[in-house]
């Protein structure tokens, strides 16, 4: 498994950034590969994050390239580029 935080400054207000990241809940579901995704906001304004949990880096990779993953500055209008880390998870605590 795979483990991505993707941190982010936000032009966006948490609620418009809610809304917008429920409608888009749909289309990041629908993945393959992506065993989980948690929204999370961050100590400092406007600033939140995505932690996605993957089965493989092969579909972090293919998600990658796709319009959604593209689009993802522009939809929570993003104002400096985010931090990404990119871990391998070496075991869960639960099954």
């Amino acid at each position: 498994m795979i483990l991505q935080i993707v941190k982010l400054r936000s032009a966006l207000s948490e609620d418009d950034l809610l809304d917008i990241a429920r409608d888009r809940a749909p289309q990041f579901r629908a993945i393959p590969g992506l065993v989980q995704k948690y929204y999370v906001r961050r100590d400092g304004p406007g600033e939140f994050a995505g932690v996605y949990v993957w089965d493989s880096e092969e579909s972090l990779a293919a998600f990658r390239e796709t319009d959604l993953a593209k689009s993802i500055a522009a939809a929570y209008q993003v104002t400096e580029p985010p931090a990404i880390e990119i871990s391998e998870v070496l075991f869960p605590l639960r099954e």
